[in-house]
């Protein structure tokens, strides 16, 4: 293999290339979410405590996980969805640094995704553009139509399980969050950290009857603009289309 940039990444990330990170340099820390207008409808979800409980042997949810790409016309209900967003960005505890400590593993507790959500088939939500207020176990509406999810597809290589799906999760990388601590090397936690939050959604989705197609595939400059990013400091690195079997 000839020398490249994937190559010159893994070299200019080692330990000894790194200058002092911004934690160290007594840069404050950034914020735990990105903000919203206060005065925005939030849609509340159901309380995950008060959900019945998904029940399912993780040795058969972890032999049946399979990818999938053709689901049921059929939606998920806001529980189930309550259920999803818990799992792969719930928030468990908040500290005094401040800092969360969530359902998935991140690098230093970092936690530098937001879940940006294409909702097609979801109980009493209409179809559109979402985000998660993990702070608020909550919805933002962001855009409210039956088209964002053609846009989001084409930005996805034409993969049409994005317009099936019941719901597409999108995660959006915040880059100062991992940058503050760990500078250039940071960049290699956010893929890693991306891989814990689709595989609790993968597992997630084999208790309520759905499966998941996990897309790297995706255009990077045509999605940034499909979800309003500047591609440098906040930009999309996973998706995730979700169904019923």
């Amino acid at each position: 293999m000839s020398d490249g940039i994937g190559k010159e990444f893994l070299e200019k990330t080692k330990y000894k290339y790194l200058s002092e990170s911004l934690q160290r340099q007594g840069v404050p820390i950034p914020p735990l979410e990105l903000p919203y207008d206060p005065s925005a409808e939030l849609i509340s979800l159901p309380d995950p405590k008060t959900i019945a409980a998904f029940p399912m042997d993780l040795r058969i949810a972890i032999d049946q996980r399979s990818t999938l790409r053709k689901y049921q016309d059929k939606p998920i209900s806001q529980d189930e969805l309550s259920f999803l967003l818990w799992t792969t960005q719930g928030v468990k505890s908040v500290t005094n640094r401040p800092v969360t400590f969530r359902t998935v593993p991140s690098a230093g507790a970092r936690h530098a995704f937001e879940t940006f959500l294409v909702i097609n088939r979801v109980d009493g939500i209409k179809p559109g553009l979402y985000r998660y207020i993990s702070l608020e176990h909550a919805l933002l509406p962001i855009e409210i139509n039956d088209e964002i999810a053609e846009k989001i597809a084409e930005a996805c290589l034409q993969q049409n399980q994005v317009t099936n799906s019941a719901v597409t999760f999108i995660w959006v990388v915040i880059t100062e969050r991992m940058y503050w601590r760990y500078g250039e090397r940071g960049y290699r936690y956010l893929h890693l950290d991306a891989g814990h939050v689709c595989q609790n959604l993968y597992l997630a989705a084999e208790a309520i009857e759905c499966g998941v197609c996990a897309i790297a595939a995706f255009d990077d400059d045509l999605l940034n603009n499909a979800l309003d990013l500047d591609g440098q400091t906040m930009w999309a690195i996973y998706v995730g289309a979700l169904g019923k079997r």
